[in-house]
């Protein structure tokens, strides 16, 4: 009977210790992945039936969280969302969520990851072109 008890507890605890996560994110990748979400999101939005005319006159937003002018590059395009509200595809739910998300990374970059990112370029022009180095 006590053999069955513990082939049900390694049973029931083994999924578990497999599913969870080794490695808490830290705020460096949880940064990264962000950015490559929001790019993404942005590119998306330029080519939907809903959003394409409104977004077709925004820049390319290409994150790249090594490059020391995205911090302006976010806060420059968080400023162009907002003043999208005089259109009507400002108030659908994906470009409220571009506008939230791009606006939780900017903090979080700013504030909460402020000693833990480097920044290992200084190249504004290189956010204006898609950046495959992740």
């Amino acid at each position: 009977m006590s053999i069955m008890k513990k082939l049900l507890l390694v049973l029931s605890v083994v999924p578990m210790a497999l599913s969870y996560p080794f490695f808490p994110p830290t705020c460096y990748s949880k940064a990264l992945r962000m950015a490559r979400e929001i790019t993404q999101m942005e590119a998306d939005l330029k080519i939907g039936y809903e959003t394409g005319h409104c977004m077709a006159h925004m820049p390319d937003l290409h994150l790249d969280i090594h490059n020391a002018c995205v911090m302006y590059k976010m806060r420059a395009y968080i400023s162009l969302l907002e003043d999208l509200r005089l259109r009507r595809c400002a108030y659908t739910r994906e470009v409220r969520k571009l506008e939230v998300t791009l606006r939780q990374l900017f903090i979080i970059m700013g504030q909460k990851c402020h000693g833990d990112l480097v920044f290992t370029i200084y190249d504004c022009a290189a956010l204006e072109r898609p950046y495959n180095r992740y």
